[in-house]
C-alpha cells in the first residue's frame, strides 16, 4: 500500500477524531458555565478570523465572483442552516453526550436522501434495487434511533454513580430529550448539505461561502444570548476549558473537517469519506467511557449497530445508483447534464 493510499485513510481518522473531540470539548465547556450559544459565538468568530487571515495569504480575486444581492441572501440562508445545525447540535449534546451525537449524525445521509426526493432533486425509483435498499436503509437508520434513544437496557459498561431514582429518572428525561434535538439536528444537517450543493452548482467561491457561513452564526448566536442569556459569566473566557474548547472547535471544527474531508474526496470519492463516519462511534464510545466516566448501556450499543447496517445500506444504494447512471450515461451522453446531489449528501458534518 503506497502513500498516496494511507494518506486519504490517515485524513479520514484524523476528521473523525477531530470531530468527536470538538464534540467533547464543546460538553466540557458547557459544563464548565458555557451556553451554547456563547460556545458556538466564540468558535465561529475564530474561525471567521482564520478565514479572513487566509484569505489575505491565499487569496485570488480573479476566481471570486461577482457579490449579488442573490448570492448574499442564499449564502446568509446556508449561514442560518449552520446555526440551527449547530444550536441543536450543542444542545443535544448538553443533554445527552458526544456518544449520542455520533451515532444520531449517522441518520444524515439518509435524511439527506428522503429532503432530496421531496424537493424532487432525486429522482425516487423504488423499483430498483439502489431505491430500495436507500429507502430500507433510510428506515433502518431511523428505527436504530430510535432504539438509541429510547431503550436504554442494562450497563455494558459500568461508573461509579450514587445516582437516586428522582436522578436517574431526571438522566432518563434528559438523554430523551438530547436525541430528540439530535435528530433534529439531523434534519438541519441534511437541508445545509442540499443548500450547500445548490450554492455551490452557482460556482460560487468557498471562501466567499465560508465567510458568510461563519460570520452568520457568529451574529445569530451573539445576538440570541444576548436576548436569552441574563448571566454574562457565560460570557466569561477566564476558564482554562473553555478557552481551549473554543481555540480547539475554530482550529479543527466544520471549516478543517470540510478541508480534509473535501481533499480526501478528490482522491478517493465520496463513498470513500461516508464509510468512516460510523467510525465516530467508536472514538466517541472510547472516549466517553475511558476519560468522560460514561456508562455505557445495550441500547446504545445496539442502536449504534442498527444505525450502522442502515448506514452502510444506504450508501450500496448510493454506489449501485452511480454505477447505473455510469453506464447510462455512455449509450447516453445528454444524461451527463443532468445534475447529480447523491454525491453532495455524503458530505455530513
Amino acid at each position: 500500500m503506497g502513500m498516496e493510499s494511507i494518506l486519504p485513510f490517515m485524513g479520514m481518522v484524523i476528521v473523525q477524531l477531530a470531530m468527536v473531540g470538538q464534540m467533547v470539548t464543546g460538553k466540557e465547556a458547557m459544563l464548565d458555565g458555557m451556553t451554547n450559544f456563547t460556545f458556538v459565538f466564540y468558535f465561529n468568530a475564530l474561525s471567521f478570523l482564520i478565514l479572513i487571515v487566509s484569505s489575505i495569504f491565499f487569496r485570488n480575486s480573479n476566481s471570486l465572483p461577482p457579490l449579488t444581492y442573490a448570492l448574499i441572501w442564499r449564502c446568509i440562508l446556508f449561514g442560518i442552516l449552520g446555526f440551527a445545525t449547530q444550536i441543536t447540535g450543542y444542545t443535544g449534546i448538553q443533554y445527552a453526550s458526544p456518544t449520542l451525537a455520533s451515532s444520531m449524525l449517522n441518520l444524515i445521509p439518509g435524511f439527506t436522501f428522503i429532503l432530496a426526493v421531496i424537493f424532487r432533486l432525486e429522482k425516487a425509483d423504488f423499483r430498483s434495487s439502489s431505491g430500495q435498499a436507500k429507502l430500507i436503509g433510510t428506515v433502518v437508520s431511523i428505527l436504530g434511533a430510535f432504539i438509541v434513544t429510547l431503550y436504554e437496557g442494562p450497563q455494558i459498561l459500568k461508573k461509579t454513580s450514587s445516582l437516586n431514582s428522582i436522578q436517574n429518572l431526571t438522566q432518563s428525561q434528559d438523554w430523551i430529550l438530547g436525541g430528540l434535538l439530535l435528530a433534529m439536528t439531523s434534519v438541519f444537517a441534511s437541508l445545509f448539505i442540499i443548500a450547500q450543493a445548490l450554492i455551490l452548482e452557482k460556482h460560487t467561491s468557498k471562501l466567499v461561502v465560508s465567510l458568510f457561513y461563519s460570520s452568520t452564526i457568529a451574529i445569530l448566536s451573539a445576538l440570541l444570548s444576548l436576548i436569552a442569556e441574563k448571566d454574562l459569566s457565560s460570557w466569561s473566557l477566564q476558564s482554562n476549558v473553555r478557552i481551549m474548547a473554543v481555540i480547539y472547535a475554530g482550529l479543527f471544527g466544520a471549516s478543517f473537517q470540510v478541508t480534509v474531508s473535501s481533499w480526501c474526496m478528490q482522491r478517493t470519492g465520496p463513498l470513500f469519506v461516508v464509510m468512516f463516519h460510523p467510525l465516530g462511534i467508536i472514538i466517541s464510545s472510547i472516549i466517553g467511557v475511558t476519560f468522560l466516566g460514561d456508562a455505557f448501556y445495550l441500547g446504545s450499543l445496539v442502536g449504534s449497530i442498527v444505525i450502522i447496517v442502515g448506514v452502510y445500506t444506504v450508501i450500496w444504494g448510493i454506489a449501485k445508483g452511480a454505477k447505473v447512471i455510469e453506464a447510462n450515461s455512455i449509450t447516453s451522453p445528454l444524461l451527463q447534464d443532468n445534475p447529480n446531489v447523491e454525491d453532495t449528501t455524503l458530505l455530513a458534518p
